[in-house]
C-alpha cells in the first residue's frame, strides 16, 4: 500500500478526532473515537468500515477552501481499495479489474465467443436452455470458476483478518455485523436522512434502497441456484422448474430486484461527484456494476424468450457474464461486501471490548 495514501488518511483523522462534529454520523467515526492516533492497521480497518455516504463531507467546515483541505470520503475510499488489492492474491490483476470498464466488456465478449467455440452453443436456436447445454458441462465450466475464486478472495480475507488484529469470532459477533449489513445503516447518514451521494447536496435515502435491492436479489439468485443443486443432487428433481417451484420464484424475484438495483446504481453514479470516491477508480465503479446489471437482465430476458430463435444468443451472453462476475469476484469492486463484512465483525470485536 502507497505510503502517501495512509499518510494523507490518517492527517485527515487526526483532523476530525480533534474536531468530532460527526461523531454520530457512521461506524467509522464512532470507531475514531477510541484512538488517540492512528496507526496503518486501525486506518485500513476504519477505511473498510466507511461507506461513502460522504454526509461527513457536506457536514464539515475543513473542507476547501480551508487551508486543512479535508476530503475523508476520498481518502479513506483511497485506502480501501488499495487494501483490498494489497490483501487479495495475485494483485496485478486487482490492478487490471479495477483500471478500467473495458475490462468486464472485452472478458465478456471473450467469453461468449469461447462459449460459441468450445461449449458448440449456437448464435440462434429455438431451444430451452437445457436442450442448448448440458448440466454436467455447465457444472464442469463453472465449478472451477465459482470455487477458485471464492479461495483466492478467502486468502485475501484471511491476510486482512491478520492485518486488523482480528481475534476468535463469536455468534453474537457475527449476529451484530450481519445485522448492521442487512440493513445498512450506515448509509442512513448518521441520522436516518440518507447519503449525501448525488451532486446537488441533498439528503436521499436511495442509494441505501438502491443497495439493499442489489444485495438482496444477488442473495436471492444465489439462493435459487443453491436450492436447485440441493433438488437436483439430493431428491433427484432435474431442471427445468415450473414457475411455481422455489428456484424459479427466488431466481426471478431476485433476478427482477437486481436489475432494478443496478440499473438505480448506475444512475446515481452519473450524479456522484467524482471527487469523493477513490481516484481513478470511477470508470471501473461503473464496469462491475454494468456487469452485474448485465447479469440479472440477461437471465431474465433468457427465461421469457426461452424458445425463441434469440435463446441461444441470450444464453451464450448470459454464461459468458456470469463466467467473468465469477472471476472477477477477488479483483474487482465485488470484493469490497466481503471485506466491509469483515470489518463489521471486527468492529463487534472491539466495541463488546
Amino acid at each position: 500500500m502507497q505510503d502517501q495514501v495512509l499518510d494523507e488518511a490518517k492527517r485527515q483523522l487526526a483532523v476530525c478526532n480533534a474536531c468530532r462534529y460527526c461523531e454520530g454520523f457512521c461506524s467509522a467515526f464512532k470507531a475514531m473515537t477510541r484512538y488517540r492516533a492512528f496507526d496503518t492497521e486501525t486506518v485500513i480497518h476504519m477505511s473498510n468500515l466507511c461507506h461513502n455516504c460522504q454526509a461527513c463531507y457536506h457536514s464539515c467546515q475543513y473542507t476547501v477552501p480551508h487551508e486543512f483541505e479535508l476530503n475523508l470520503p476520498s481518502a479513506l475510499a483511497n485506502v480501501r481499495v488499495e487494501s483490498w488489492e494489497s490483501h487479495v492474491p495475485f494483485p496485478v490483476l486487482s490492478k487490471l479489474f479495477q483500471s478500467s470498464p473495458l475490462v468486464s466488456l472485452v472478458s465478456v465478449v471473450v467469453v461468449s465467443i469461447l462459449f460459441w467455440l468450445v461449449a458448440g452453443i449456437p448464435w440462434l436456436a429455438a431451444d430451452t436452455f437445457y436442450d442448448l447445454i448440458s448440466h454436467s458441462v455447465l457444472v464442469l465450466i463453472f465449478g472451477p470458476l465459482f470455487l477458485a475464486p471464492l479461495l483466492i478472495l478467502f486468502v485475501g480475507l484471511g491476510r486482512y483478518w491478520k492485518t486488523v488484529n482480528g481475534e476468535r469470532i463469536t455468534r453474537q459477533q457475527l449476529a451484530d455485523a450481519f445485522r448492521a449489513a442487512a440493513n445498512l445503516k450506515n448509509l442512513d447518514g448518521g441520522a436516518g436522512q440518507g447519503c449525501n451521494y448525488e451532486k446537488d447536496d441533498r439528503y436521499s435515502q436511495s442509494r441505501r434502497w438502491a443497495h439493499q435491492a442489489t444485495m438482496y436479489g444477488f442473495l436471492l439468485c444465489f439462493a435459487s441456484t443453491s436450492i436447485a443443486t440441493v433438488m437436483h443432487y439430493g431428491f433427484g428433481l432435474v431442471a427445468p422448474y415450473p414457475l411455481m417451484s422455489l428456484p424459479k420464484l427466488f431466481g426471478v424475484t431476485g433476478g427482477i430486484l437486481l436489475t432494478l438495483g443496478t440499473s438505480k446504481l448506475i444512475y446515481l453514479k452519473t450524479k456522484a461527484n467524482p471527487l469523493l470516491e477513490a481516484s481513478s477508480r470511477r470508470g471501473s465503479d461503473y464496469g462491475f456494476v454494468t456487469l452485474l446489471w448485465f447479469v440479472s437482465t440477461s437471465g431474465l430476458l433468457l427465461y421469457w424468450a426461452g424458445g425463441t430463435t434469440i435463446a441461444g444468443t441470450l444464453l451464450i451472453l448470459h454464461l459468458a457474464s456470469i463466467a467473468c462476475l465469477f472471476v472477477s469476484i477477488p479483483f474487482s469492486k465485488m470484493v469490497h461486501g466481503f471485506f466491509r463484512i469483515t470489518a463489521l465483525i471486527r468492529e463487534a470485536q472491539l466495541q463488546r471490548t
